[in-house]
């Protein structure tokens, strides 16, 4: 079994403070927070990107990532720059990247445009290279991951060393399509992004899907990722506080094995 501390994505809390996202994960033993680029740390803003740096350190909490709106081929070169550049100053060396169009799926895409994007997220990840960063792909309904089928032609046309795959469920993944998934993408998996939906999108409380959890991280086979891995919390029921520690109990027994 691959081992994975406990994460939280910003995005979890949009409406809270950088600083009250990092007292609530400090006081619920949380190890890493991956900051996202649409509230807490906009690309391009460094002097704030040094100060959440700071202040997450202060906590004795890790960067794990920095979660980007950039989606490949929608991006202009300067927008890479900036993405880099809000990534190092936040002292990480990941980045989540969207593949695709925001909210296109995988099946509208004819053969060129699909092309156009593969090589738009190959020139991300060699922009990346170039500050010895990796990516990860968002694994995300309405994009070029929303399909088992689509995320392995990505994998296949993009084999490249700093590349690597999130993964999370569609809302109402049946247990056995997710152990499919997780075999499949496995050994590129970096981190993993942990909620608990069904299918219509509503939320449940994770320990009401602490077996489904607990068996998708027992199959994940070994990764070329080698940097500590996360399982992030992202969205929890009613956005509540109160149900943020719950879950995040329940997310520790879960990796623990219990």
């Amino acid at each position: 079994m691959r081992i994975f501390e406990p994460g939280l994505c910003s995005v979890t809390f949009r409406s809270l403070s950088p600083q009250a996202v990092i007292d609530l994960a400090a006081a619920n033993g949380i190890k890493a927070i991956e900051w996202g680029g649409d509230i807490h740390v906009a690309p391009g803003d460094l002097d704030n990107a040094r100060d959440v740096a700071a202040r997450t350190a202060k906590a004795s909490l890790t960067v794990s990532s920095y979660g980007s709106y950039i989606f490949a081929p929608d991006f202009a070169p300067e927008d890479v720059t900036a993405t880099l550049e809000t990534a190092k100053a936040l002292g990480t060396g990941h980045i989540r990247i969207w593949p695709g169009s925001r909210k296109r799926p995988s099946v509208d895409y004819a053969p060129e445009e699909r092309r156009a994007a593969t090589d738009a997220l190959a020139t991300l990840a060699r922009r990346a290279d170039d500050y010895g960063m990796t990516i990860g792909l968002e694994y995300h309904p309405n994009s070029l991951t929303d399909t088992l089928p689509s995320a392995l032609q990505l994998m296949q046309d993009l084999p490249i060393p700093n590349l690597f795959f999130y993964w999370q469920p569609a809302p109402g993944l049946s247990l056995d399509d997710a152990l499919v998934e997780i075999s499949a993408l496995g050994s590129r998996i970096c981190h993993l992004h942990v909620f608990a939906w069904l299918s219509d999108a509503s939320r449940l409380p994770l320990r009401e899907r602490a077996d489904y959890w607990r068996a998708c991280v027992d199959a994940l086979p070994a990764s070329a990722w080698t940097k500590p891995a996360y399982a992030m919390l992202e969205f929890v029921k009613g956005d509540n506080v109160g149900q943020f520690s719950e879950d995040v109990a329940a997310l520790s027994e879960i990796l623990a094995g219990s």
